[in-house]
């Protein structure tokens, strides 16, 4: 479906998607996406449980899993990024979805922060505050504050905070 998906958008030019297309991939990018967060947080876990307990044998074969996992999210958000920046933002003519284009672009770099270390990390972070803050601006200005995109983009905003940048009082 995310390929699919990646044809519609493409194949429209400067045309934008229409909200039923906009779900749509936004529901394929979500279902791809979703299973790999899951998998990644479980394994996480596993190694730190695994590692606590000085099994280093499973903690290797472990990591290695995690890396491939971790292979794949970064695949995944790079396609979806890609395509936010190259047709989707610069296609967007409503403020209904310049806000849900901004806000999936800070919530796919809000999930390479996720797992990312270091700089690359710092990065996604950086990028996700942009998108978010750039979202939030257009939201302000033009949509209700009981619309649902604006109150999605507050959550995920609130989300970052807490998770990504250990801010529970901006939260």
């Amino acid at each position: 479906m995310v390929e699919f998906m990646e044809k519609v958008a493409k194949t429209g030019d400067s045309e934008e998607l229409t909200v039923e297309e906009r779900n749509l991939l936004s529901v394929a990018y979500k279902n791809v996406i979703g299973a790999r967060r899951a998998s990644w947080r479980i394994i996480s876990s596993i190694e730190q449980k695994e590692g606590s307990r000085g099994n280093e044998d499973h903690v290797s074969i472990i990591k290695e899993y995690r890396s491939k996992i971790e292979t794949e999210l970064s695949k995944i958000c790079d396609g979806i990024l890609n395509l936010l920046d190259s047709h989707l933002v610069p296609s967007a003519t409503s403020a209904e979805s310049k806000v849900f284009y901004l806000k999936m672009k800070g919530d796919y770099h809000r999930y390479l922060a996720e797992f990312k270390t270091g700089a690359e990390r710092k990065d996604a972070a950086e990028s996700t505050l942009l998108a978010y803050k750039s979202a939030q601006d257009i939201a302000l200005a033009e949509l209700a504050p009981t619309h649902p995109i604006r109150l999605g983009l507050a959550l995920n905003f609130s989300v970052f905070y807490y998770e990504i940048l250990n801010s529970p009082d901006r939260a």
